[in-house]
Parts: C-alpha cells; structure tokens; sequence
C-alpha cells in the first residue's frame, strides 16, 4: 500500500511543471506553492519511478532510506527480483515434485493390483504347444499391463511438467518488467500455425493416448486395423507396427486408424464350413459333425482348446453343386486357426467313416452338332 503524501512543507521535492516525468499533460497538481512554475507531488510518485508499479520490500527500503533512485533501482535488480525469482523457480520445483511423487504412487499401485489380479508367469522356453503360446500370451498380458501404467505415468509427468514450465516462465518474465502480451499473442499465432501444419501427427498421437489408456490392443494380438491384418509387434504413441501372415511388416498411424478388430481378447470362435452333397441326409450329416466336435472338446486335446461346448448351425447357404453347414466352436483367443485345422480333419475323417460325400464341383455339358439345329425360314 502506497505511503499516505506529507503535507506541504515536508521532506518532498519540487518539480517544474513542465519537467516532471510522472504527470501526463492535464494532470492536476495537488499541491502548488506561490510560485506557478513548481510543482509538488507525493513521494510514491517517486517510489513508483524507482521500483516499478509493484514495489519491493528491500527497493521501498532502501528508497525510503536513502532517497536515492539509483539506489533504490540496483538494489531492486541485484537483490529483491532475484530473491523473487528464485522463490518462483523454488516453488515451481517443489509442486513438480509433488506432484511426480503422487503419479509414481499411482502407477504403483495400479501396477500392484494387476499384479495381484493376474500374477505374471514365467516366459515358457517352448511356444510352439498350446500350453507354450497360452503361457506367452499370458505373460504378455501382464507385462502390457504393467507397461500401459508406466505409459500413463509417464505422459502424466510430461504434461503436468509443460504446464508448470509455461507458467513458471511467464511469472519469472513479469517479473523482469517484460510485456507479456505481445509474447502471449506470438506464441499463440505460432501454436495456430503448428496445430494447422502438423495437426496429421497430433491426431496420430492423440489417437495413441488413447489406444493406450483404454488397452485397445497391445503387443501379441492379432488385428484387422482396415489397412493392414496382422500381429501387433510394437505400439508407439504415434504408430502400431504389425506383421501380416505373408511376413510383410505394417507401419500404421494411429490416426488413421478409425476402427479395429481384435482376435485376442478373451475367446475366439473357430467357423467350420462343410459341404456335402444334395442327396445327403442333412440331419444325420449335422449328428456327425456334433458328435465329431464334442468328441474334440470331451477329449481336452492340448492343442484343442475349446472351451465351451460346440455348437453346429445348421444349413448356412445352397451352393451351386452342394449343401453347406456351418458349426462354431469357442476356443482360447489367437487360437481358432489351429482349432479349426484340428477340427477340419477329425471331420473329413468322420464323413469318410460315416460314408458321406463331400462333394466337388460337376458340370453337365450338352454338345449341340449342326445336324440338329432347325433351318429359319
């Protein structure tokens, strides 16, 4: 708060009208001597002149002290703003680490209640049996989930620290007197500017966050992003890499990713299509293929993995040279392929055993010769 002015007559200096500094033309004076050409103003006009519109302790001090500007200014520079400044970046430190510490407890403990939901396994030395890829895909599992928390903690830290660093930044330049304004308005025709040119890669890593944070798929699952089908080998903030069956290696945005089909979630469902012939009796072809599927799952084949009981369709659809039925067998996700192979031949064997025909493709070709045809006329 502003010293009240001292009467006239006190400790106060006298300006000519025209020389004084602080007073705009058409100001008013609010005291004048019996000489017209001197003007007496308060003191704060003075502090205000040598410490800037916020004065500090040490500059009013000394001011008050010494009466001198200069004074009063070095001290204000060499002493007050840097003890200023310093308390800013000392407390812009202490908030950071805070708040790093209570995102590293977060993570922790949601790192801590995967870990006892679904403790890790051990990584299996073989993968090529069932009870090998289950044991990876488990592993997998969890190790993603301990890998997301780490992500999320990470971005967490990074954008909690920009937003400190900005605000820091801006406080310790006011407090050199700066114009903030024009900095503020530049810095944002500059973000318009980047947010236009590279808005494709904020998509991409927006989109990332987001795949991440809500566990859309991750490394070890097999997904249909629309632009490539394959197995998930890394997942970036801004790009999934996949791997297709062919061996080709699919680099994808994350942005252009608008949908995606995930086969690694909890179950799969193995779809067998078998054709037999017209003059087959459907409903006994249909008992076989049940009984032939619930062998398989009544059996528990280690490289079977089903786990529900099969379940056959019926007719699925009249093709040209036979009839088709579809059965579906619910089986461990990532395994319907091979669950479907497993199946395709335990059925072939059970049609051949039952004397069913699968039939192939026959044509009926009428050959018309020239002796035939009837003359126009």
């Amino acid at each position: 708060m502003g010293r009240v002015p001292r009467a006239p007559g006190s400790n106060r200096r006298s300006y000519p009208l025209h020389e004084h500094p602080g007073l705009s033309p058409g100001c008013s004076p609010f005291w004048r001597d019996a000489s017209p050409t001197f003007l007496y103003v308060p003191e704060d006009f003075e502090l205000v002149s040598a410490c800037g519109s916020r004065p500090g302790l040490l500059c009013e001090w000394i001011f008050n002290q010494t009466g001198s500007d200069a004074a009063a200014r070095i001290a204000s520079w060499l002493v007050d703003r840097p003890l200023r400044i310093a308390l800013i970046l000392l407390a812009a430190w202490l908030i950071k680490r805070i708040l790093n510490r209570a995102i590293d407890r977060f993570v922790r403990r949601l790192t801590e209640n995967t870990t006892v939901e679904s403790p890790a396994p051990a990584l299996p030395d073989d993968v090529s049996s069932v009870a090998g890829r289950r044991a990876l895909r488990e592993h997998t599992l969890a190790a993603r989930a301990k890998q997301r928390a780490v992500t999320i903690g990470t971005v967490l830290q990074s954008t909690t620290g920009l937003v400190i660093f900005l605000v820091t930044g801006l406080l310790v330049l006011s407090e050199l007197d700066l114009n903030l304004a024009p900095l503020i308005a530049g810095a944002g025709i500059a973000g318009l500017a980047i947010g236009f040119g590279a808005q494709s890669m904020v998509k991409d890593f927006l989109a990332g966050i987001f795949i991440l944070f809500e566990d859309q798929f991750g490394v070890g699952d097999i997904v249909d992003t629309g632009l490539a089908t394959g197995k998930v080998e890394e997942v970036s903030l801004r790009t999934t890499r996949l791997r297709d069956q062919a061996g080709t290696l699919w680099i994808v945005p994350n942005g252009e990713i608008h949908r995606v089909g995930n086969t690694s979630q909890l179950w799969s469902n193995a779809v067998i299509d078998v054709e037999i012939a017209y003059d087959t009796n459907i409903d006994y072809a249909i008992s076989v293929i049940k009984d032939t599927l619930d062998k398989i799952w009544e059996e528990q084949d280690p490289d079977a993995t089903v786990i529900a009981e099969p379940n056959v369709l019926g007719v699925d659809r009249l093709g040209d040279s036979s009839v088709v039925i579809r059965a579906v067998v619910k089986c461990e996700p990532a395994e319907q392929w091979g669950m479907g192979r497993i199946a395709r031949k335990r059925i072939k064997e059970a049609l051949d055993e039952a004397g069913i025909e699968i039939p192939f493709p026959q044509r009926t070709i009428w050959i018309k010769s020239d002796s035939d045809a009837q003359p126009i006329g």
